[in-house]
Order: C-alpha cells, then sequence, then structure tokens
C-alpha cells in the first residue's frame, strides 16, 4: 500500500471519528460563510431589485461597477480590507484584523456584487412580467418590491447558493486578513493549503473532500431550485 492510499484511508478515519480539530475548521468555515451570505442577501437583494424596477441616472455606471466587482481578484480585496483593518487603517480601532469578523467582510465584498448581479438578472425578468400589472393596481414601490422578491424565490435561492459556494472555497481574501491562526481562523481551505505544505496530506484530503461534498450538495440544490423556479414560471 503506497503513501497515498494510506493518506486517504486516515482521511476517512478523521472524518467518521469525528476527529475534533478537523471538525472546529469545518464548523468555523460554515459559520464564516453562512453569516457572509446572509450579510451580503440583505444588501444585494435590494440593491439588484432597485436596478431592475428603477431608471435612473447612474444606474448603468453601477451596473458596470458591480460586473467589474465580480471579477476581482479576492487577494486584491483581502488587500483593500486589510488596509482598512490594519492599526494604522481607519477602522483599525476596532481590532478587527486577524479575526473571523474580517474574514466575514472580506466574503460579504465578494459575495455582494454576484448576488446583486445575478438577483437583478432575474428581477428584471420577473418585472418585465408582472411590473405593469403591479402599476395598474398602484401598488405601492416597497410593495412591488415585496411582490417581485417573492415572485422570485426560486431563482433567488440559487443565487443565494451561488454566493455560497463562493464564499465557502474562498482562500486568497480569507488568507490575507484571517492570518490562517489555529483554533481562531483557519478555515477549510486555509488549513488544505498549510497542511499540505507540511506534508499533513490525511488532514488536506479529509478537508478536501468536505469542500467537494459541499460544492456537490451546493451545485444539486442550484439544480433543483432551478428546475423549481422553471416550472414556476411554465
Amino acid at each position: 500500500m503506497n503513501a497515498e492510499t494510506t493518506s486517504l484511508l486516515s482521511s476517512f478515519l478523521l472524518l467518521f471519528e469525528g476527529d475534533s480539530y478537523l471538525w472546529e475548521i469545518i464548523g468555523l468555515s460554515i459559520r464564516v460563510s453562512t453569516t457572509a451570505v446572509a450579510l451580503s442577501m440583505l444588501i444585494g437583494f435590494p440593491l439588484g431589485a432597485l436596478l431592475a424596477v428603477r431608471n435612473f441616472r447612474g444606474r448603468q455606471f453601477i451596473i458596470v461597477l458591480v460586473n467589474t466587482l465580480m471579477s476581482m481578484p479576492p487577494v486584491v480585496v483581502g488587500l483593500f480590507i486589510y488596509l482598512l483593518l490594519s492599526r494604522t487603517g481607519p477602522l483599525g480601532v476596532f481590532n478587527l484584523l486577524y479575526t473571523p469578523t474580517a474574514m466575514i467582510i472580506a466574503q460579504v465584498v465578494l459575495v455582494t456584487p454576484i448576488v446583486i448581479a445575478l438577483s437583478n438578472q432575474h428581477l428584471r425578468l420577473e418585472w418585465q412580467r408582472i411590473g405593469e400589472q403591479l402599476r395598474s393596481l398602484q401598488v405601492q414601490f416597497s410593495g412591488a418590491l415585496l411582490t417581485l422578491l417573492w415572485e422570485t424565490r426560486a431563482a433567488l435561492a440559487t443565487v443565494v447558493l451561488a454566493g455560497f459556494g463562493r464564499a465557502i472555497a474562498e482562500i486568497g481574501a480569507v488568507m490575507i486578513v484571517g492570518g490562517n491562526i489555529d483554533h481562531l481562523t483557519r478555515v477549510m481551505t486555509t488549513a488544505v493549503a498549510l497542511e499540505t505544505s507540511k506534508g499533513n496530506l490525511e488532514l488536506a484530503i479529509a478537508l478536501g473532500l468536505v469542500l467537494l461534498c459541499i460544492s456537490l450538495l451546493v451545485n444539486a440544490m442550484v439544480h433543483l431550485a432551478s428546475t423549481w423556479w422553471q416550472r414556476e414560471v411554465l
């Protein structure tokens, strides 16, 4: 039995034996990413809806800016957040650098443009379908937005899942602002990079398998939500 096979078998043992260190890293990863996605929803859905239903000066610029931010390299985002949160930065007084909060902020910055752009696409299509009817009924703007969000709930679920998949797989930004500190800011992606460099393949493989399973689950849920939404629309 070669070393790779031994490492793979050992990684399965770590998972099924409930290794506390392994599950601590997994738990922190899920908490950070879930919190970041929830905050991105609170910011991104209203902005996506506003861009979908309103024509105003600067709208096209905002759309271009959001699309640009979607493709921004994570390490650049990490550097920007680092400069903000460092002791000499404008937010340094809060001592957030190298904490899970800093990692959440970085992920929010990365995920929010995705939520805005994708939700805007779905909401704009739905507004074209029901917008005239809502205007004829003289529904107030806030009520129209809530109706629009409700009618596209299945499509927006795919946006949430896409954002979570992006957040949970992030390494560059969270490494810079989190520091990969043991028992404090070490998440799955940063732990895989560290343990691989140390030659601790058992833990790296175990965490990699968890990431793969999460990716598979997220993609399966996106597919199911997309199928449901298409049936609802038809």
